[in-house]
């Protein structure tokens, strides 16, 4: 499907786009990939690692500046949306910036791809949209409706839009892996509360759902991939197997565990080998053949919870990862 096609990333100096250019590049024979992001230096730095590759673009710009998306979508095929504040306490501090990224910036996104033509977009979401309990969470679910609406709003354009939804990366910076790692010869890790439980995904896995999602969405989805939980209080006694676990207590704006799906979505969701599927509520999209395909509906009251999950992470696995990715972890 993106073969002989334009990609723009927003916010593609993170952690995803530092995965998703090397990766769809190997894969699929692109005519460019747009990196637009307002990072000068993380620019540079990323263009050092992609020099000599005419495929690859850089494009200085914000999701708050509409006309600079506009200019930045000319000729664009198909649309990854990455940008976001998304550091808890930041956006507790400073909930104006964040609701102009996070939510006028998906609006701006809608308005440009709309008018531009582009064919379709992709949102990535996150665990804390479900039900959410802070504010960058609600951000992002406003987000995710913005973005499902926006099928409805394209009216008779060709645009269609799809949100991916993910939990915890492993080894992204500021994540808890690279944190463990990093203070585990002071002998003492602290976790927020014994019960604590977590998704693990991977950068490769996040990538791989964002595929899918350009190759199987009608409009309106949030794709939900299959992923196993682990016991914080594991993971620590994985990495530091000779440190102390101190309870520090849960800081606001933390939940004791992630949740992808909640009961209220369960109405409209349906089940794939690898993926769970929410479907719009809007327009009786949710009994469109198109979009349900061979899946196969959940049970009412069901939710996707890291703690429910019936799939999870043993010790031997996450050793195993953290071995095979040594050099990466933390780094983006």
């Amino acid at each position: 499907m993106l073969n002989n096609t334009s990609i723009l990333v927003t916010g593609g100096t993170g952690s995803f786009g530092h995965t998703f250019v090397p990766m769809t590049l190997a894969r699929y024979n692109l005519k460019k990939i747009i990196i637009f992001s307002r990072d000068e230096m993380k620019q540079w730095e990323m263009a050092k690692i992609f020099q000599g590759d005419p495929r690859v673009r850089f494009f200085i710009g914000d999701v708050r500046d509409k006309d600079r998306l506009y200019r930045a979508l000319d000729g664009v095929d198909y649309v990854v949306h990455a940008a976001a504040t998304k550091i808890v306490p930041t956006a507790e501090y400073n909930p104006f910036e964040c609701i102009k990224t996070n939510i006028n910036g998906a609006m701006n996104l809608i308005d440009a791809c709309i008018d531009k033509g582009v064919k379709r977009v992709v949102a990535l979401s996150t665990d804390k949209a479900s039900s959410p309990v802070n504010l960058y969470g609600a951000t992002k679910l406003a987000s995710d409706k913005l973005f499902v609406a926006g099928n409805s709003y394209a009216g008779g354009h060709d645009t269609r839009f799809a949100v991916v939804r993910y939990g915890n990366v492993m080894g992204s910076r500021g994540s808890v892996i690279p944190f463990f790692l990093s203070i585990k010869d002071k002998g003492v890790l602290p976790i927020t509360d014994e019960r604590m439980t977590r998704f693990m995904i991977s950068l490769e896995q996040g990538v791989e759902l964002v595929w899918h999602a350009f190759d199987d969405m009608e409009g309106g989805e949030i794709y939900v991939k299959k992923i196993p939980s682990m016991k914080v209080t594991d993971l620590a006694r994985t990495i530091a197997p000779e440190a102390a676990l101190e309870f520090v207590g849960i800081r606001p704006g933390e939940k004791l565990h992630e949740q992808m799906i909640g009961e209220e979505d369960s109405f409209y969701t349906y089940e794939y080998p690898e993926h769970y599927k929410i479907l719009p509520a809007i327009n009786n999209w949710a009994n469109c053949a198109n979009r349900i395909k061979d899946g196969k509906k959940v049970p009412e009251g069901f939710s996707y919870t890291s703690d429910n999950n019936p799939e999870w992470m043993s010790p031997d696995e996450l050793r195993r990862w953290v071995a095979d990715n040594q050099g990466k972890i933390g780094k983006i």
